[in-house]
């Protein structure tokens, strides 16, 4: 098995590992532990093609070790969460179907994670991707204290890939913990990994950003790879970075007698697509959500670096656009410094917070008013000014036909809160529409993966 923690890039690195070892064959089992977008079978998949679990066998599984499931309950007091009966689901889930590889993303944290059940025996390398502020006060309060909840997936004498790049102090702390557990470490961000962006255009019909990636671990050419004029329809630096993360795994692997081939790993990162990362939607799917005329953006961002990754992503691909965007988020998260990221970047037409229902239950779900206070209160703090549903002026507008009205407000943005996700989706990209008339507009639905699976799930 592979073993991967991190703050971000978890679900991508997984995805792009899964893919290198299918296109050799192999039988994979990958479990996620980020959100689903329609349905919870995609958390587990398995086999040579990568298909989810169909809800029948999940089904029949879940049934099968339900009496385990019990007894764990009772030996826990009765405090059994949804993750770890899931967890229990996925692993049974690979050992009925005797898959070659498990890739086994954690869940919140790593030491105390429900997947870190693997001995050393079992591991065949871990993978930190990343280290960040999410999730602080559930991982110690700090940002060191959450990166050694993250080392605890290190196991002795097994390899880990970090994949960074980290701020120097956390790198230590990473390096540390994987020098007391003799493990050796393989640096996706050392001075023998070379990236570089091309551009962007379309490959297989989706926007793909063409990239050179040279990785050159040490002197042995099973450590070594170059891939020129790589297609990556996962968009952003942050991508790249992810697809060369599972790129050091892949020749780690490789190291420990895997077959890989260059062309198995090229072949996995070019067909790795993820719903809901950076995706745009077809002219035919903005279309069916009434949203014709824009380019549709959707995307789970929710961390103060999520969103400028975002960003990047967004000023990569279409630098002369103007935004519209339209919000949803958790109740845990910084949704401050989400603001700040969004108001100091691009030009925006227009903010609608909205609501969106959130894993968890209700209390996980941030009010779209508590969600436009923030937004403003980020404006002014950073000096922005902005037209709010909270002003006199902005309900006389919306009085005397609103969305034309604003049309002259060229540099106000229109923050407001609006409860009601298809209204919100409807008033921005009316106002996008009429602000930037034959300027290219793109409306960004982001803040949560949730929001994102409500606007995919009513496409079908």
């Amino acid at each position: 098995s592979v073993h991967i923690a991190g703050t971000k890039g978890k679900g991508s690195t997984a995805a792009y590992l899964s893919n290198i070892l299918r296109s050799e064959s192999y039988s994979v089992g990958c479990y996620t532990s980020s959100p689903h977008m329609l349905s919870i079978t995609e958390r587990m998949s398995v086999g040579k093609m990568g298909k989810p679990v169909s809800s029948n066998a999940l089904n029949c599984l879940f049934h099968s070790i339900k009496r385990s499931l019990n007894e764990a309950i009772v030996l826990e007091n009765g405090c059994l969460s949804h993750f770890e009966v899931l967890t229990a689901v996925a692993f049974a889930l690979f050992a009925q179907e005797n898959v070659d590889i498990a890739i086994i993303e954690a869940g919140l944290g790593g030491a105390r994670d429900a997947t870190n059940v693997i001995s050393s025996s079992e591991l065949d390398a871990s993978i930190i991707t990343t280290i960040g502020e999410e999730h602080l006060a559930a991982l110690g309060g700090s940002l060191e204290s959450i990166a050694m909840a993250k080392a605890g997936i290190i196991k002795h004498g097994r390899p880990v890939i970090l994949g960074g790049p980290f701020l120097p102090h956390i790198d230590r702390i990473l390096r540390d913990k994987a020098s007391s557990m003799f493990s050796p470490i393989v640096s996706a961000s050392d001075a023998g990994v070379r990236t570089s962006r091309k551009g962007i255009g379309m490959f297989k019909g989706r926007p793909s950003q063409c990239c050179d990636l040279v990785i050159e671990l040490d002197h042995g050419s099973q450590s070594s790879i170059e891939l020129r004029d790589l297609n990556l329809s996962m968009l952003g630096t942050h991508q790249l970075q992810n697809a060369v993360t599972a790129t050091c795994a892949a020749l780690c692997l490789r190291n420990q007698g895997w077959r890989i081939s260059n062309g198995s790993i090229r072949a996995g990162l070019e067909n790795t697509f993820l719903p809901g990362r950076s995706q745009f939607l077809t002219s035919k799917e903005a279309e069916k959500l009434g949203l014709s005329g824009s380019t549709v953006l959707v995307d789970g961002a929710h961390t103060k670096d999520s969103a400028k990754a975002l960003l990047e992503t967004i000023q990569t691909t279409f630098p002369d656009s103007r935004l519209a965007i339209v919000v949803a988020m958790a109740s845990d998260k910084d949704h401050l410094a989400f603001a700040k990221e969004f108001l100091s970047g691009k030009q925006l037409e227009a903010v609608f917070l909205t609501e969106a229902d959130i894993a968890g239950g209700t209390s996980r779900t941030t009010s779209a008013t508590a969600l436009r206070d923030c937004w403003i209160q980020a404006s002014r703090e950073l000096g922005i000014e902005v037209l709010h549903d909270r002003m006199t002026r902005y309900r006389e507008l919306f009085e005397d036909n609103f969305i034309s009205s604003t049309r002259d407000l060229k540099h106000e943005t229109i923050v407001a809160a609006q409860n009601s996700l298809s209204d919100s989706l409807r008033f921005a990209n009316q106002i996008l529409r009429e602000r930037t008339r034959n300027e290219p507009g793109i409306l960004v639905v982001t803040g949560s993966l949730h929001i994102v699976s409500l606007v995919l799930a009513s496409l079908n």
